[in-house]
């Protein structure tokens, strides 16, 4: 679909003259045709001239007044009825507040009814459509104003993108920030759903909070329908503010953490990604901007589920001129809570654990030489009932990865625990393309505290079922911002790096959302779709904010119905149930870099970095691997066999479905690097190996015995033969099975994701073909000899009776 054919089908009608007039834009950039005689098949325009300039100039600036005076208007009138409803919600309340009191005493004052409270829903209902319709027209403007420069600067060759650029700056009306609108619309929305009677609580205690318990379920979010899921939240949940009495400022949505690691192993890196058991990420985290005097130490630990024990995120406060001499060990733990002891705020044990997690964060940063890595930036707005964390929705939007090393001899940090040249100013300009990573999207974290057995709530279910959103399980900011920030000395990267590539929007399947009466489109507004020209490419700003166009499955119900389900020790979480579900006709083709491509992308890399004998000794392992996979396929070429039918390769990335059907497509890893696939492995399959080989030890000494008693007992060569057949069998079961049994529990050890550490076809058919065959032997030439037998009696037999005759 060409843009102009988008527009006109996604533009709400209400706002239909106040819309870019694109199709007229667009025609001004066709000058007349030459009037000279030419030949009929040809058909040539003038040239653009410098009136021709000024004159689309003028339109794109009356076209640029119009939407900015509309949107203004719009935003002002949206400022007016919610400052006006605030004093109908006041009103309503305070009128129920004096009924309340005056209930023993006869009152002039009615009480309101159900009637008024639903009157006044209705009422932030359209406020609220509004402000998700006044975003949509934003960025829908914004997208016509970015595509019709670019095709006035490729149709006509003068470069006008510069100069407008500073336009917009002049008249920024796709910068309006609505997330003040969201905050006094849930103050208000929450009022009215409660009929006055909000949940009360200290908001403030999740920040107060030492230990956290929660399961999380993470997602992105397109910056298409960030406002919108904002606006569906709402409803059900309130805007989480710890301060109420303090005006809104986008600072105090700010939130900082400083990630640490050793630069030479990056174990935590590797601990956190490969989910090991008992990994850790030791971070500093403060909330609002640099003169935030409290910085948070905190240490989440990973534990596995067949353990018995959840992850956990401890934490305790810090004030910021101490950090540093905390750090490198001159600040002992005693001292930092000597005050929190004198002022008894909380028990000894408390206070007893706080040290103790001190101690062992400072032992960790001073013995494993960690260094500040990545810092991680956000805007974060959190839903949740004041003092109830059963449900708590987080969504975290401008997110930056930041480097804080001084790796590459740029004194970033330098002795101090964070840089200081940048602070919460985000896009964070100032900085080099190197030393930043923007994330694309906004990530959305659905917390929940269920008990056994009880679900979410539905809307809940159906919201990270919906087109809004995509789930990326276990997706981290430090593992993410380390892997893309140090790509020179990262090699192993997780498994949603090669998907970032690949849109996320995905049309409305159902009805779901900020709804109008009038017909909606399923498109986002800020769709990029084709030009007319289709090999135009899309401009910095837009591939930076969209990425790039694939096709995807829609969000359909894979695993997302249980997603929530209170599971127990046992219990698949969403990456193993995603994993478990095999494509149709084709259960073995890998979604990622498989274990037969790691000597070729990472082994081998790893050992010429290293040089040596070393590498020379991976690269004749690698040769004469090559040489055996060349020998059998070109066996396997000359056995006469079936053959299947040679199908193009599928022009979609990830996995594409299309009625009944389903097209793959593998992620590959760059040279050198490999994909991490997140891979569960718990004591019971160290177990099930076990078990089994000890089920080929069983089976070989029972073959051993065979052999040994056909020996002993025997007294001829069938016998003999026989008992050596059987010893050898024996033995090649037994080594066989040793040897697969230690490479098994060594890729188990490693998590790798290899199908043979599952499950064995060549072994047992093997030896039961070894089997059959030395019995099969046996019997045969025993039959023969008593054949042989049977017939030297016979003509002895006859022999006695002629020579009695």
């Amino acid at each position: 679909m060409k843009f102009g054919e988008h527009l006109r089908s996604a533009l709400i009608k209400e706002y239909y003259w106040y819309y870019i007039a694109y199709d007229e834009l667009k025609r001004a950039l066709k000058t007349d045709f030459v009037a000279e005689p030419v030949p009929s098949y040809v058909k040539s325009r003038k040239a653009w001239t410098e009136d021709d300039e000024k004159h689309f100039i003028s339109l794109l600036e009356s076209e640029l007044d119009k939407v900015f005076n509309f949107q203004r208007m719009k935003s002002e009138e949206i400022v007016g009825r919610i400052q006006e409803s605030e004093k109908d919600v006041n009103d309503v309340i305070s009128r129920l507040e004096e009924s309340s009191r005056r209930q023993s005493v006869r009152s002039s004052i009615a009480s309101p009814s159900d009637e008024d409270f639903m009157v006044l829903e209705q009422v932030l209902s359209d406020i609220i459509a509004d402000v998700h319709d006044l975003a949509k027209f934003t960025q829908l403007n914004y997208t016509g104003f970015q595509k019709i420069i670019k095709k006035h600067d490729k149709e006509t060759g003068w470069h006008l993108r510069p100069v407008f650029a500073a336009r917009l700056k002049a008249k920024p009306f796709f910068k309006d920030n609505y997330d003040a609108f969201v905050v006094n619309l849930s103050k208000l929305y929450d009022l009215v759903r409660t009929k006055g009677n909000p949940v009360k609580g200290d908001s403030a205690a999740g920040g107060s909070q030492q230990n956290f318990v929660r399961q999380t379920t993470k997602y992105w979010v397109h910056p298409d329908n960030i406002t919108e899921l904002k606006l569906i939240i709402l409803k059900h949940l309130p805007v989480l503010v710890f301060n109420p009495q303090k005006e809104f400022e986008e600072e105090d949505t700010a939130i900082s953490s400083i990630y640490y690691d050793n630069t030479d192993t990056w174990e935590l890196y590797q601990g956190r990604l490969k989910k090991t058991e008992g990994a850790e990420a030791i971070r500093l985290r403060w909330y609002g901007g640099m003169k935030s005097d409290q910085i948070f130490v905190e240490r989440k630990t990973h534990r596995e589920d067949w353990t018995g024990e959840k992850s956990v995120k401890a934490r305790f406060s810090l004030k910021e001129k101490n950090v540093n001499a905390y750090l490198c060990g001159k600040l002992t733990v005693e001292r930092i809570f000597d005050k929190m002891r004198k002022e008894g705020k909380k028990s000894q044990e408390e206070i007893d654990n706080l040290e103790q997690l001190a101690r062992e964060i400072q032992y960790r940063v001073i013995t494993r030489s960690l260094k500040p890595v990545t810092r991680s930036f956000y805007h974060r707005t959190a839903f949740q009932l004041p003092g109830d964390a059963r449900v708590r929705i987080s969504l975290d939007t401008e997110l930056s990865m930041i480097r804080e090393d001084n790796l590459d001899g740029r004194q970033r940090t330098g002795d101090n625990w964070r840089r200081m040249d940048i602070g919460v100013d985000f896009p964070f300009s100032q900085l080099p393309p190197e030393d930043v990573e923007r994330f694309p999207y906004a990530v959305l974290e659905v917390k929940l505290q269920t008990q056994a057995g009880q679900e979410p709530p539905q809307w809940i279910r159906e919201l990270t079922a919906s087109h809004l959103v995509e789930a990326v399980p276990k997706y981290s900011k430090f593992i993410h911002g380390t892997a893309t920030l140090f790509p020179e000395r990262i090699n192993l990267l997780p498994f949603w790096m090669p998907q970032m590539d690949v849109d996320i929007r995905k049309p409305a399947t159902r009805r779901f959302g900020i709804e109008r009466p009038l017909a909606s489109t399923s498109l986002s507004a800020n769709e990029t779709p084709e030009d007319d020209d289709s090999d135009d490419e899309l401009d910095d700003e837009q591939q930076f904010s969209n990425g790039r166009r694939g096709d995807r499955p829609p969000n359909g119900q894979l695993a997302r119905d249980d997603l929530f389900a209170d599971t127990d020790g046992n219990a698949l979480d969403i990456e193993e149930r995603i994993a478990v579900q095999p494509l149709p006709g084709d259960e073995d083709y890998p979604l990622y870099d498989s274990d037969d491509e790691y000597m070729d992308t990472y082994e081998l890399e790893e050992a010429r970095r290293v040089g040596g004998m070393y590498y020379y000794r991976q690269l004749l392992k690698y040769y004469g691997q090559q040489t055996g996979i060349a020998l059998v396929a070109g066996l396997k070429a000359l056995i006469p066999r079936p053959r299947p039918t040679n199908m193009p390769p599928p022009e979609q990335r990830g996995i594409a479905v299309m009625g009944d059907r389903r097209t793959v497509k593998r992620f590959t890893a760059p040279k050198g690097k490999r994909i991490h696939v997140p891979v569960r492995v718990e004591p019971k399959v160290y177990f099930a190996a076990e078990r089994t080989f000890l089920s080929w030890l069983e089976f070989s000494i029972l073959l051993g015995t065979i052999a040994a008693t056909l020996l002993n007992f025997g007294n001829d060569y069938i016998t003999f033969a026989s008992s050596w057949a059987f010893t050898i069998l024996a033995a090649l079961a037994l080594v066989y099975s040793l040897m697969l049994y230690v490479w098994r529990v060594d890729k188990i050890r490693k998590r790798r994701d290899v199908k043979r550490v599952y499950y064995e076809k060549w072994g047992p058919t093997v030896v039961g073909i070894g089997l059959v065959a030395v019995i099969m032997v046996n019997f045969g030439l025993r039959m023969r000899e008593i054949g042989l037998t049977e017939g030297g009696q016979l003509g002895t037999g006859r022999g006695s009776e002629s020579g009695e005759l």
